[in-house]
């Protein structure tokens, strides 16, 4: 006969608590924290949290510019648009609407360019005013200058340059022999554009950024490997770039996600009618919203699926991240 008998790790583990009583007796402990956070807690709800349910919920409908609920003077309209499912989802997904693929290949293309040579340029910048170097101070604040300009006033700013008439590019072009060029008219010619003022307008970040990081590496370091006889190649890259990694790894996701959503720069540069084959998702979605006939679900269903594109690609990121700092 056996006799049952409990298993002590379990019989020592507490009950659970459900989760109201747990924040009741959070509250009751903290309450004055509770009263801090619940502002912000109410503006976050507000600004974020609604507009992304309601956004969420769109995507999940037909609702146009022609079904929403309206008012027509003293008239008002209600909404007639329908539950569709996930018909907006297969439709974009699957290619049906003959936009999305191009405009993410696009998309990808412009985000990988900039944040490469952001990347690269700003770490360029960062050993050289990492050095002794006279007047260090100066180059400094002139490089950090276009990080200070808003975005709208760079965009208009570099318009005026890339204008094919009177744009100081033309000009020196026409200087040197060549013949004039068509940046806001031609397709390709409008994506080096809007490339070139977006690694304009992101490269004093990465610079300031990394410049942080090669300051906190040990001067130790290098000395060590100058002793060892390293070349200067051979420290950068076994001392420097390992130095940076932490820094280097939280930027690059940075700029990649504010890459990937830059709006301003594309919109304001080419316009809504002269940008068709050089929107990224986030303008396509915009224009769709906004557009001569409005088409609220369309755009609802691009935002979310750029949102979930986004977080998949930061957690994936970090988990990579952090199996190589594991295996080191």
């Amino acid at each position: 006969m056996k006799t049952a008998t409990a298993d002590p790790a379990t019989a020592a583990r507490p009950a659970r608590t459900g989760l109201l009583t747990r924040m009741k007796r959070s509250y009751d402990r903290h309450w004055y924290a509770w009263a801090m956070v619940l502002p912000v807690v109410l503006v976050i709800g507000v600004l974020i949290a609604y507009p992304l349910g309601r956004g969420v919920y769109l995507s999940f409908t037909d609702a146009n510019e022609l079904n929403v609920a309206k008012q027509l003077g003293a008239t008002e309209i209600p909404a007639t648009y329908q539950f569709v499912g996930l018909d907006n989802y297969w439709r974009v997904l699957s290619g049906a609407d003959g936009e999305f693929y191009p405009k993410l290949w696009w998309t990808v293309v412009w985000t990988v360019s900039c944040v490469v040579l952001h990347y690269t340029i700003g770490l360029a910048l960062a050993m050289l005013l990492n050095r002794r170097l006279k007047g260090r101070s100066v180059y400094r604040v002139l490089l950090i200058l276009p990080w200070a300009v808003p975005p709208f006033v760079a965009t208009y700013v570099w318009r005026m340059m890339y204008n094919s008439e009177s744009g100081i590019f033309n000009a020196v072009l026409g200087k040197l022999g060549f013949g004039p060029v068509d940046w806001l008219g031609d397709s390709l010619m409008q994506k080096v554009a809007v490339i070139g003022v977006n690694v304009w307008l992101g490269v004093p970040f990465m610079m300031v950024a990394i410049l942080g990081g090669l300051q906190a590496i040990s001067s130790e370091q290098y000395e060590a490997a100058e002793m060892d006889g390293a070349s200067p190649w051979q420290r950068f890259r076994h001392v420097t770039l390992p130095g940076l990694r932490p820094v280097s790894a939280t930027v690059i996701m940075l700029g990649t996600i504010w890459t990937f959503n830059m709006f301003p720069i594309i919109y304001l540069m080419l316009g809504e009618a002269n940008a068709l084959n050089s929107e990224i998702l986030v303008t396509y979605a915009y224009r769709l919203a906004f557009g001569s006939v409005r088409d609220y679900a369309g755009a609802a269903t691009y935002g979310i699926i750029i949102l979930s594109m986004l977080l998949v690609f930061a957690v994936f990121y970090r988990r990579l991240l952090n199996r190589q700092e594991a295996a080191r």
